[in-house]
């Protein structure tokens, strides 16, 4: 197969066999491979998700402030995005197996550090140390599956990642808040990161067992001025600031460093654009954005995630500190929004199997983006309605919308945006795009969590005086409804970026 990249989006064309060559067999063991790739991929968004749901317990145990709720899931974010590009390019460089492995083993013995914590500061800078690993060997499956399929296999190998994170999203919160509820051996919040350790160790296994060795076919070298700049600075200067600035006051540093990095990601781009004219192996290959379908799609998919992101940690910390909620209580009210992405998936899916994904995926993400705001704005509606007497059966129907919505956007997202992505670009793109993702999700904890815990002033809801229960209610509510509006501003950010992607080639001949 080839792919001919017409307006950034890729026509997948067959090629026929030279004369006298063999055509390469498929990989035997490729879907047991994928299940490995998949597994990885659900132990990384059940760590993003049952921090949200133990954050108060955490909180309790350890102690800190309202940032350190937000840094229990922005520091892994941050360190995600910090890693992903150059992670990915270590696969093309060191060998996608191997960096996998690497990875896996990492974040399982990053997760123990996790469990043993005994301080705040201590968890953050594990769950940093769980990212950096992670960004080792999530993006390690994005190009192993793009040599281990071929054709109409690709497809549907990248449309089981939806699934999967749907299945992630039910279970992660729910599993947190047994885990936390349970208190097995003593153990409380500790043990949503001890529960790694055996899962950490089959993908190690399956990995060693199933996964092929794949690297890229010229070995290109490290581009660690622009790992240095795209990374650790340019990232760090702008989530820093926005996670503590409430805290501290908003004090002039603040401003600065969010200034400093967006203009050293402007240095970054000039830089990796002089490296790739040098002849040179740049961090992020520049010819990415030139294609439409990848360019547009970082935009949409950082301003989407950032909402999903932020609104997961809001939901979960309303529930519990704002309704009074135990861990498992809040993990079971967040289930409506878990089913309503299931459905989203399964529309997915049934376009796919029924319609045309690749000439309906645009649309398909931009009705999500609707769908998962208005669910969004019905909540905000649905609090200001119920007053202090809301119950989790006045949310659920908004949260299920919200659901749909969101799980219409994530089903396409990947292969809309991999779609034109050519083989040799897999480890800078798949880098790129999980790595954008991650950044979003920082972004979203850091704007969503300051504009919630900016309107906070009152007791928790759990206080005994039933006055006092009753005003810290009204406060949350009224809170949370300001941060949901924020956060319908970002999915309306997110729908006018899908506007750019471009429409497919066989859409445009009709």
């Amino acid at each position: 197969m080839s792919d001919s990249p017409v307006d950034g989006v890729a026509v997948h064309t067959p090629v026929p066999a030279a004369a006298g060559q063999v055509a390469r067999a498929p990989y035997r063991w490729r879907w047991v491979a994928l299940w490995v790739l998949l597994a990885a991929e659900a132990m990384d968004m059940l760590d993003a998700l049952v921090a949200n749901v133990a954050a108060p317990s955490i909180r309790a145990d350890l102690g800190g402030g309202a940032a350190t709720v937000q840094w229990l899931g922005a520091a892994y974010a941050l360190a995600m995005a910090v890693g992903l590009i150059t992670g990915g390019r270590l696969g093309d460089i060191v060998g996608r197996e191997r960096m996998f492995l690497i990875g896996a083993l990492g974040f399982t013995a990053a997760s123990l550090l996790c469990a043993v914590s005994w301080s705040s500061g201590m968890l953050i800078r594990a769950r940093g140390l769980q990212g950096l690993f992670g960004a080792v060997m999530i993006p390690q499956g994005l190009g192993i599956i793009k040599e281990m399929f071929e054709g109409p296999e690709i497809g549907r190998a990248f449309g089981l990642f939806g699934p999967v994170m749907a299945a992630a999203t039910v279970g992660g919160p729910v599993l947190a808040g047994v885990l936390v509820d349970a208190d097995l051996f003593g153990s409380g919040w500790r043990m949503i990161f001890l529960i790694n350790l055996p899962l950490g160790l089959l993908a190690l296994l399956g990995g060693w067992k199933f996964l092929p060795e794949s690297r890229s076919a010229r070995r290109p070298r490290l581009d660690l001025t622009g790992a240095a700049l795209a990374s650790s600075a340019a990232l760090l200067l702008l989530v820093l600031p926005l996670v503590q600035g409430r805290e501290l006051g908003w004090p002039t540093w603040t401003f600065v460093s969010m200034a400093a990095g967006i203009g050293l990601f402007s240095v970054f781009g000039r830089y990796e654009m002089r490296v790739a004219r040098a002849g040179g192996d740049p961090l992020v290959v520049p010819g990415l954005f030139r294609k439409r379908a990848f360019s547009a799609g970082l935009v949409t998919g950082a301003v989407f995630f950032a909402a999903v992101a932020g609104f997961s940690l809001v939901l979960s910390l309303f529930l519990q500190s704002g309704l009074g909620l135990t861990p498992l209580r809040a993990g079971l009210a967040s289930l409506p929004w878990s089913l309503g992405m299931v459905l989203g998936f399964a529309a997915v899916r049934a376009v796919e199997r029924f319609g045309d994904l690749e000439r309906l995926g645009r649309r398909v993400i931009r009705t999500g983006l609707v769908v998962m705001a208005l669910g969004i704005a019905v909540l905000g509606v649905t609090l200001n309605t119920a007053g202090t007497g809301v119950t989790l059966w006045h949310l659920a129907p908004a949260l299920v919308l919200a659901g749909l919505g969101t799980g219409l956007v994530m089903g396409p997202f990947f292969d809309t945006v991999l779609g034109a992505v050519e083989p040799h670009e897999s480890g800078s793109a798949s880098g790129t795009v999980t790595a954008v993702q991650q950044l979003g999700s920082a972004m979203g904890v850091a704007v969503l969590g300051t504009v919630f815990f900016g309107g906070l002033g009152g007791p928790i809801a759990g206080s005994a005086d039933l006055a006092a229960r009753t005003a810290a209610v009204a406060g949350y509510s009224a809170t949370m409804q300001v941060t949901l509006w924020a956060g319908t501003g970002l999915l309306a950010a997110a729908l006018a970026a899908s506007f750019l992607l471009p429409r497919p080639v066989r859409a445009r001949e009709h």
